[in-house]
């Protein structure tokens, strides 16, 4: 699946568009007479354009909206679906409300392309959560919220709906690219990237990540391997068996730079040392 392959249906009523920026896919789920949609992109204008191809699949409002984590590309185009009802893990709520407007200057250095349009974006965290699960009805359909552990975020939603081989994985997961480790918990990681993969249909089961193309469950279990490796070589650190510059030259990531891995392996260190700082 592609950038300009529009709406893909992965499941029953259940569709997956992947965007440019960042290569970012966005869930949609329709029930009858009302959708549910995964996440809300990094603006206001993003946002309004996830509604403006909508219209491709329904003319039926988006009463729901699920936030797979709180960072800014997932969350800031929340405020523009309004009245929907905003759900995410619980210390989604807590997070955004931290880091959300502080963060705005580095996001805008760090995507000069969309700078112009953060000064408007208020922070809208979720106003319904869940601890461990909560099932939603959308128009008839049930939606499933699951936290599985620290990983990404110390709140990272799954989404699965019921009928359908389909595991929304956010980004627990992600394809094109060394995961993200600036908020997130490398030594706990492995373990909830393996619940997921056993969630995943091992013949029928799709996985969609936060970015990136759909796929198998080949896909999460090469996550699994390449986390946990990660965190192994965090912990040989620690011990005092190699060096950080070792580990480094030996992380599971062999498809990108070495360098890539150092700041990942220094949050291990840090975690395991009892000094991280989210």
């Amino acid at each position: 699946m592609g950038v300009d392959d529009g709406w893909v249906e992965v499941g029953d009523r259940f569709f997956v568009r992947r965007y440019a920026f960042y290569d970012q896919n966005i869930g949609v789920v329709l029930g009858s007479g009302e959708a549910l949609v995964i996440d809300t992109r990094s603006t206001y204008v993003h946002a309004r354009e996830i509604l403006e191809d909508l219209r491709e699949l329904t003319r039926d409002p988006v009463t729901v909206v699920v936030d797979t984590h709180g960072h800014f590309d997932h969350a800031f185009g929340n405020h523009i679906f309004r009245p929907a009802i905003i759900w995410g893990q619980a210390d989604c709520v807590p997070f955004m409300h931290q880091t959300g407007v502080a963060r705005k200057p580095e996001i805008a250095g760090e995507a000069p392309e969309i700078a112009d349009d953060l000064p408007e974006v208020a922070i809208d965290p979720p106003d319904r959560t869940f601890d461990d699960r909560a099932s939603i009805d959308v128009g008839g359909r049930e939606v499933a919220l699951h936290f599985l552990g620290r990983g990404h975020t110390d709140h990272d939603a799954v989404i699965t709906v019921p009928g359908t081989d389909v595991v929304w994985a956010g980004d627990l997961l992600e394809g094109g690219n060394v995961p993200f480790f600036g908020d997130g918990y490398p030594i706990d990681w492995p373990a909830t990237a393996a619940a997921l993969a056993r969630m995943i249909d091992p013949d029928r089961g799709v996985v969609v990540p936060g970015h990136g193309d759909h796929a198998g469950i080949d896909f999460a279990r090469a996550h699994v391997t390449s986390l946990t490796a990660l965190a192994e070589l965090a912990r040989r650190v620690v011990a005092g068996d190699i060096t950080l510059d070792d580990a480094v030259a030996a992380h599971p990531f062999p498809d990108y730079p070495v360098e890539d891995a150092r700041r990942p392996l220094e949050r291990a260190i840090a975690q395991l040392e009892g000094r991280l700082d989210v």
